[in-house]
C-alpha cells in the first residue's frame, strides 16, 4: 500500500472561508494554543514484507503467486550476481582490475524491483544495480569486459569498472558522481509524460547517502511539482560509504521524506524479501503510469559487503554484525527457504549451476584481460557528433607527445 504517515494531532479550527487560505499551506487548519510539531509526532512509516525470515509467506493474499519459472529465474539470478560478484572482487584484489564494488545482502531489491518492470521502462542506476542488469539479459561477458575496459566493452574503456550501461536494455550509463543521476530521471520522465500514450515510466536507483545531496532534494521537488512518472527507489543499505545512517540523517529515513516533505506517495519494504520489492515496484509502477506522479519507494537491506574494494567495513561495524545479517535475513538463504516449502528446491541444480557460473565467469576473464583496449584517441570522441576545434588541438598535442615518448607507453595493449 502506497501510504503517508499518521499524525498524532488532528483537532483544528477550520477555516470558516477557504477563499482566504493561505496559498503555501491551503489544506492546514487553524489552531488556537501554540506547540512545536516534533519529531516523535509522527509515526514511522512502517516496513512492508512479504516473507518471514525462514521464507514463510505472512499473508497469503500478500503472494504475488508467481509462477515456478519466474521464482526459479529470481532464484537463479541472485545465485549469478552473488557468485560473479565473489570472482570479480577477487580479481580486483589480484590486481588485475582497477576497481570493483559487489551486492552482497542487497540481490532481493535488484531483482525484485526489475522483475515487475517492463523492459521499456527507463532505468537510471546508481553503481549497486547489477542484478537488475541480470535480470534484463545483461550477459556475463559484457559485465567482465565492462570491468577490464577493453574494446568489446560497451563504454569503450572510457568508465571506471561497474560502471556499466546498455542502450539496448534501456540502463542509463552510470556515473560516479552521486546523486547527479536523479534530476536526470526527473527529465526523462517528463519527457516520457509529454508522448501521446506513454507506457513507460523512469526508475532512478540511489542509496541513503545519496539522498543526503543537493541533487536528490531538487529531483524530489521538480518530480512533485511538475509531477512525473518516476519512481525513487532508495537502497537504503545502512551505511552509505562508510556513515551509518544514524550519522546521515536524523528523520525517518528517506521514506519519510515523501509525503509530507514533498507530497509524494511514499512506501517502505524489507529489501531482503524478493516478493515485498516485486509487490511494491509492481504497485508504485501502475500508480506513476495512472497518476502521471512519483513514488519513493524506499528498500531497507544490510550491506553485507565493504563498500568498494577501497573500503574496509570492519572500521566502523563488527565482523559479529555483519555474520549475523549475513545468515539470519539473507535475501537468497530468504528465498530458497521459501522454494523449499514449495518443493521447487533441488540441491544438486543449485551446486551444478553455480559451479557453471564460476566456470564461465572465470574463463570470460581470461579472455576479456587478454583483448585489446580501444583504440586511445577514442578518448576526444562521443560527447559532440562534430569534434569542436579545442579538442581536435588536444587530440593533435597528444599524438605528438605518445609519438615522441612511445616507448613509455603499453601501446601494444590498444587498438592501433
Amino acid at each position: 500500500m502506497l501510504s503517508g504517515v499518521q499524525r498524532s494531532y488532528s483537532a483544528g479550527v477550520k477555516r470558516v472561508d477557504d477563499r482566504y487560505a493561505f496559498p503555501g499551506a491551503r489544506d492546514a487548519s487553524f489552531v488556537n494554543s501554540l506547540k512545536l510539531t516534533m519529531p516523535e509526532d509522527y509515526a514511522p512509516i512502517p516496513i512492508y514484507r512479504v516473507m518471514d525470515r525462514d521464507g514463510y509467506v505472512l499473508n497469503e493474499q500478500e503472494d504475488p503467486q508467481l509462477s515456478q519459472e519466474v521464482v526459479e529465474k529470481m532464484f537463479r539470478d541472485m545465485l549469478l550476481l552473488s557468485t560473479m560478484d565473489k570472482i570479480l572482487y577477487e580479481s580486483q584484489r589480484q590486481g588485475r582490475i582497477s576497481f570493483y564494488m559487489t551486492n552482497f545482502g542487497e540481490e532481493a531489491s535488484h531483482i525484485g524491483s526489475a522483475a515487475a518492470l517492463e523492459m521499456r521502462d527507463v532505468i537510471y542506476g546508481q553503481y549497486r544495480e547489477a542484478g537488475v542488469l541480470v535480470w534484463r539479459g545483461f550477459r556475463i561477458d559484457q559485465f567482465v569486459d565492462q570491468c577490464y575496459g577493453n574494446d568489446d566493452d560497451l563504454g569503450r574503456g572510457k568508465q571506471m569498472p561497474v560502471h556499466y550501461g546498455s542502450k539496448e536494455l534501456n540502463f542509463v550509463t552510470i556515473s560516479s558522481p552521486l546523486s547527479t543521476q536523479i534530476p536526470q530521471a526527473v527529465g526523462a520522465a517528463y519527457a516520457l509524460k509529454r508522448k501521446p500514450n506513454n507506457d513507460a515510466c523512469v526508475v532512478c536507483y540511489f542509496g541513503e547517502g545519496a539522498a543526503s545531496e543537493g541533487d536528490a532534494h531538487a529531483a524530489f521537488n521538480f518530480a512533485a511539482t511538475l509531477e512525473c512518472p518516476v519512481i525513487f527507489f532508495c537502497r537504503n543499505n545502512g551505511f552509505a560509504i562508510s556513515t551509518p545512517s544514524n550519522e546521515q540523517y536524523r528523520g525517518d529515513g528517506i521514506a519519510g521524506r515523501g509525503p509530507m516533505g514533498y507530497g509524494i506517495a511514499t512506501v517502505r519494504v524489507d529489501g531482503t524479501d524478493v516478493f515485498a520489492v516485486y509487490n511494491a515496484m509492481k504497485r508504485a509502477r501502475e500508480y506513476v503510469l495512472r497518476e502521471n506522479k512519483p513514488v519513493v519507494l524506499e528498500a531497507l537491506a544490510y550491506r553485507v559487503s565493504h563498500h568498494s574494494t577501497s573500503d574496509d567495513s570492519t572500521a566502523y561495524r563488527s565482523a559479529e554484525e555483519i555474520e549475523m545479517w549475513n545468515t539470519l535475513e539473507h535475501p537468497i538463504s530468504k528465498l530458497k527457504s521459501y522454494m523449499v516449502h514449495k518443493g521447487w528446491f533441488n540441491e544438486k541444480e543449485e551446486t551444478e549451476f553455480v559451479s557453471g557460473v564460476r566456470k564461465q565467469v572465470l574463463k570470460q576473464i581470461a579472455i576479456s584481460e587478454k583483448k585489446l583496449k580501444p583504440n586511445w584517441r577514442e578518448m576526444f570522441e562521443g560527447v559532440y557528433a562534430d569534434m569542436p576545434k579545442h579538442l581536435l588541438e588536444q587530440q593533435r598535442e597528444l599524438e605528438q607527445h605518445v609519438e615522441a615518448h612511445k616507448q613509455h607507453y603499453p601501446l601494444k595493449s590498444f587498438k592501433q
